[in-house]
C-alpha cells in the first residue's frame, strides 16, 4: 500500500512526504524529480521546451510506473489529477491524501520558495501571480476532491501537525498499525 500525496504546488507534499516516509520506514518519491532523473531535464525545461501537453504525458507515464511500487510515499505534481488515468492508477496500490491551504498561505510560501534551484513551471500566462494561484486552484478544486481519500487542511499547521494528523488517519483507517 502507497501513501500518496496530492494537491497543489506550495502545499507541503515534498516536505511533508519525507519525513512522513522517514517515520514510517518507507521510500519517498516526488513524481517530477521521477520524471527529471528519468528524462534529465527539470519541469520547467518540458513546460518551456516541449509544453504543457507533453509533460502531462510523461507524467501519466511515470505515474504508471510509480503506482506498482508498493510501501512507498510517493507525492505528485499538482496537476497529475487532472487526467483520470492518473488517479485510477494510484489508488489501485494506493491510499490518496489531499494536502490543501488556502490562497493566501500558497502564496506566501510560493514566494519564500522563488528561488528554489530547480524552478517551478509557469501556472498561466497572466502576470499576476496572486491570481494565478487563485484561479488554478479554483479550477483544480474539484478535481482534487474527487481523486481524495482524505484531506488535510495545511494552511495553520506545522510540519509535525500535518504528519500526526495524517498517521491518526492511516492509524484509524487500518492502513497502519496502532
Amino acid at each position: 500500500m502507497n501513501i500518496v500525496l496530492i494537491g497543489f504546488r506550495g502545499v507541503g507534499k515534498t516536505t511533508v512526504g519525507k519525513i512522513l516516509a522517514r517515520k514510517l520506514g518507507m521510500d519517498f518519491i516526488d513524481s517530477d524529480d521521477y520524471i527529471e532523473q528519468k528524462y534529465g531535464l527539470a519541469v520547467s525545461e518540458f513546460f518551456r521546451g516541449r509544453g504543457e501537453s507533453f509533460f502531462r504525458l510523461l507524467e501519466s507515464d511515470a505515474i504508471t510506473e510509480l503506482s506498482k511500487f508498493d510501501s512507498r510515499v510517493i507525492s505528485v505534481g499538482g496537476g497529475a489529477i487532472l487526467k483520470y488515468r492518473n488517479i485510477k492508477n494510484l489508488k489501485r496500490h494506493g491510499v490518496i491524501l489531499l494536502l490543501q491551504a488556502d490562497c493566501d498561505t500558497v502564496f506566501r510560501r510560493l514566494q519564500a520558495d522563488i528561488c528554489t534551484p530547480r524552478q517551478r513551471p509557469p501556472l498561466t500566462a497572466q502576470t499576476d501571480l496572486y491570481t494565478e494561484i487563485k484561479e488554478v486552484m479554483e479550477f483544480r478544486k474539484p478535481y482534487y476532491e474527487r481523486a481524495a481519500d482524505y484531506t488535510i487542511d495545511t494552511t495553520s499547521k506545522n510540519v509535525d501537525n500535518v504528519i500526526a494528523e495524517i498517521l491518526e488517519i492511516m492509524k484509524e483507517a487500518g492502513f497502519i498499525p496502532m
